[in-house]
């Protein structure tokens, strides 16, 4: 099963495409706009074998710039450029010896740089999170929006590591992250704690995160709307993140060393 495929067939107004078979396209109308929906999905036969379970691997990576970069390159005023809205579930960018041998590294930048060049043209650029959204998967493919909304619902996982990872690397038992995840928001892995940090535009109670019915949809197309229309009202640079009531809540100490940073060397 895969949330992202599930999820832009629900949303879409037409055909889904693939740009290639792991990546995904399809349109939806929001309200004035006809937004272009991108998506990463498994492809069991895909000959990168670490990139077969929905990760963001070498050819995601090009394939995602060139989806975003085909709406992009459309010459419309800039009031109306069209909305991107990148649906995310997806386990982490491809780890493999391939993928390090060839530069997953620069694919990977290559489609940040897309998602930012979109960004700061104008395009309303919108991530909706289904699924997990974890490590350079998520930095590659959504977090470069200027809105991110999320299902609450147990299956939606933002994080930087894999639960066992993050073990691993803290020298800790799971159930003792889970301990510290309740003192400490950052190391949560429920989305509703992740939303606590200020990154969250919009946090959406659908009735079926798996298979979304007509009235999930229709909630999740008016959240698109909403955050579409946000979009075009605020930055383009993402400083939204550090000044909304979210951060300044729990992300004070980070706000202070970036004020004394900018004080010292700006």
């Amino acid at each position: 099963m895969s949330r992202g495929r599930n999820w832009i067939r629900a949303l879409a107004d037409g055909e889904v495409s693939p740009v290639v078979p792991s990546v995904i396209t399809a349109d939806a109308r929001l309200g004035e706009d006809v937004a272009r929906l991108i998506a990463v999905v498994p492809d069991p036969g895909s000959p990168y074998h670490r990139a077969r379970k929905g990760e963001v691997g070498l050819r995601e990576a090009y394939a995602l710039a060139e989806a975003v970069a085909g709406v992009a390159g459309a010459h419309l005023p800039e009031d109306r450029r069209r909305p991107i809205v990148a649906v995310v579930d997806l386990p982490s960018q491809a780890y493999g010896r391939v993928e390090e041998l060839l530069g997953l590294h620069h694919a990977l930048a290559v489609t940040v740089d897309a998602y930012a060049r979109a960004r700061t043209a104008g395009h309303p650029v919108v991530a909706l999170i289904v699924g997990t959204a974890l490590s350079g998967g998520f930095l590659a493919h959504g977090f470069q929006a200027n809105q991110i909304l999320a299902l609450n619902d147990p299956g939606v996982v933002v994080h930087a590591m894999h639960r066992e990872a993050a073990a691993r690397v803290t020298l800790r038992s799971v159930a003792e992250l889970d301990e510290l995840a309740r003192r400490v928001p950052p190391l949560s892995y429920d989305v509703a704690d992740w939303a606590k940090l200020g990154l969250c535009d919009d946090l959406l109670e659908v009735g079926n995160a798996d298979e979304p019915d007509g009235a999930d949809v229709r909630k999740v197309k008016d959240a698109l709307v909403s955050a579409v229309a946000r979009a075009r009202r605020g930055p383009r640079d993402l400083s939204n993140r550090l000044t909304s009531p979210g951060a300044r809540r729990t992300r004070g100490a980070s706000l202070r060393v970036r004020e004394a940073m900018t004080a010292q060397w700006g």
